[in-house]
């Protein structure tokens, strides 16, 4: 019987999240045991090879790219989870939701303190920019919300090995508690 399939994605933010999936530590090794890792910058696979019963993504989307990763996820997992407060609300990256986008590249990249002879970049390689940042919910259906900045690694753990044993995932109030 073939393990079930797991992605990971980061969007815009900073990869703090992954940092907590590899913060569960020795488990990490249990779960290379439960599941097989398909597309992931933690092996590296670029592409998927086939459908994901899981994708834990990380990051808001803040760019064209970042809008085709997500729906992409969403096309070839079964399951999708948001993960962190960049995926859940824009986290810092949506800072910028309050200044016109035309406004951030000038400060950016034309008037800023450190700027000299600046250019606002214009390369075909690089993604256009949305006007806002978007947590995740907005583009995609999202089925799991996993809180935190980044997330307890405790909690991605016991989401994971729920979803995986086919239980809901709990939120209990001892895993997501800021105070």
């Amino acid at each position: 019987m073939s393990k079930p399939k797991i992605a990971t994605t980061s969007l815009a933010g900073c990869f703090g999240c992954h940092m907590s999936i590899l913060d569960i530590d020795e488990r990490i090794l249990q779960l290379a045991e439960l599941v097989e890792f398909d597309k992931s910058p933690i092996n590296d696979i670029k592409r998927f090879t086939g459908e994901c019963d899981i994708g834990l993504v990380e990051g808001g989307c803040s760019n064209v790219e970042n809008v085709e990763v997500l729906r992409s996820f969403r096309k070839h997992c079964k399951i999708l989870i948001s993960v962190g407060e960049c995926a859940i609300m824009g986290g810092l990256p949506a800072m910028r939701n309050s200044i016109p986008l035309k406004e951030c590249l000038r400060e950016a990249f034309l008037e800023g303190p450190s700027i000299v002879d600046g250019m606002i970049p214009n390369d075909p390689e690089l993604p256009l920019l949305l006007d806002k940042v978007y947590p995740c919910h907005e583009v995609v259906k999202i089925d799991y919300f996993l809180p935190g900045c980044p997330p307890n690694p405790d909690l991605i753990w016991e989401s994971l090995v729920a979803l995986l044993s086919g239980k809901e995932a709990e939120l209990p109030y001892e895993l997501i508690k800021y105070d």
